[in-house]
């Protein structure tokens, strides 16, 4: 008996494999034998062509091979229809760079119309690329009709939905704080934001806040939380102050004031002058009311519960004071903490950041 001859390599063999599965034409006859099965629908999340496939995609897209070979074994119709996104800020780039320009003015002094043009002649730059790079891991797509989201069909067809959810009211109007290019004139999806990462030294500001009793009244023993923040340009929406359920936290004499900040942090702000004078358990200082920084925007109605303490986890002890400095739509992270009920008068968010500071000292009261 004759047999096959081992394929030299693991290479060669998933050649053969391929090869084979490109004779049969087996991707077209699995779809044929699972015609009248239970559809289960798959649009391929679409990459764009005008830049090269890397090796992080073949994670994805065998993960997702995976779950469609899967599907089909089950006797389901699998559709695996392919798609190019011709959309977003890498497209946009890679025209501004053919055209030799940069930047929203620039791109009008050109005509929109023919940056546009050049878009969408660079958006399938590297589309054999990827057909090729998709064939050679074995992950079976249907070319022959795929949505590209620059046709006026698939444009339709989002607004159509954005059309049927609005009718069943599940749209709704809200705020949210997005990264913003001026270069761009445009706003950023995280994704984008990313893609030109950098740390940096920014400049970062110790302030006070004074001590308030219920009715906003100033506090007898004068006490004052210390806040650091690297974003002082948003001290005057300051609408609340975040500590750590469970830090440590103590009040400090330091130069004839009473200070409070977190414990982990007293020698590193204030050295060794500053004497402990009286510790915080958890949940003490949650709803303590302060003086805001500044009365530079009169205060709303409904916002009496604000310029209060709140407790948040994301909160930490390994810079600044442990008491973080929250202020409306100035970034992402407590943004969300805006829709709570002690910050209901606007949308707050955090001033931390990962990169070392050169610090400053202030004393700011209202």
């Amino acid at each position: 008996m004759n047999f096959p001859e081992y394929p030299g390599s693991a290479t060669e063999l998933e050649e053969q494999v391929l090869r084979r599965w490109r004779e049969e034409e087996l991707f077209r006859r699995t779809l044929e034998a699972t015609a009248e099965g239970e559809e289960f629908v798959f649009y391929e999340g679409p990459p764009t062509a005008n830049g090269r496939p890397g090796i992080h995609h073949v994670i994805s897209r065998t993960i997702k091979d995976l779950v469609c070979r899967y599907q089909t074994m089950r006797g389901r119709h699998v559709t695996r229809i392919a798609g190019w996104d011709t959309h977003g800020l890498p497209v946009e780039i890679e025209a501004e760079k053919k055209l030799g320009i940069s930047g929203k003015r620039e791109i009008e002094a050109v005509g929109v119309a023919r940056f546009n043009e050049v878009c969408r002649d660079s958006v399938f730059t590297y589309k054999e690329d990827w057909e090729r790079f998709s064939e050679r891991i074995g992950y079976w797509l249907d070319y022959s009709r795929p949505y590209v989201t620059f046709s006026p069909e698939y444009i339709e067809s989002v607004w159509w939905l954005l059309k049927q959810l609005d009718e069943r009211g599940l749209l709704y109007r809200g705020h949210k704080s997005v990264p913003y290019c001026p270069r761009c004139g445009t706003a950023l999806s995280s994704h984008e934001v990313a893609q030109g990462y950098e740390e940096v030294f920014d400049p970062s500001l110790y302030f006070l806040c004074p001590w308030a009793g219920a009715n906003g009244e100033a506090d007898p023993e004068g006490r004052a939380f210390v806040v650091w923040t690297t974003t002082p340009w948003t001290l005057p929406s300051n609408v609340a102050l975040a500590i750590h359920p469970d830090l440590a936290y103590v009040e400090v004499e330091y130069r004839g004031r009473r200070l409070v900040l977190a414990e982990a942090r007293v020698a590193a702000v204030l050295g060794e002058e500053a004497r402990v004078v009286r510790r915080y358990g958890p949940g003490e200082l949650v709803g303590q009311r302060y003086l805001r920084p500044f009365d530079l925007v009169p205060a709303t109605a409904g916002s009496e519960e604000a310029w209060r303490v709140v407790a948040e986890n994301f909160v930490s002890a390994e810079d600044g004071t442990g008491i973080v400095h929250l202020a409306p739509r100035s970034a992402r992270t407590t943004t969300r903490r805006g829709s709570g009920t002690a910050c209901r008068c606007s949308s707050p968010s955090t001033t931390r950041a990962s990169s070392r500071r050169d610090s400053r000292w202030s004393a700011a009261s209202s």
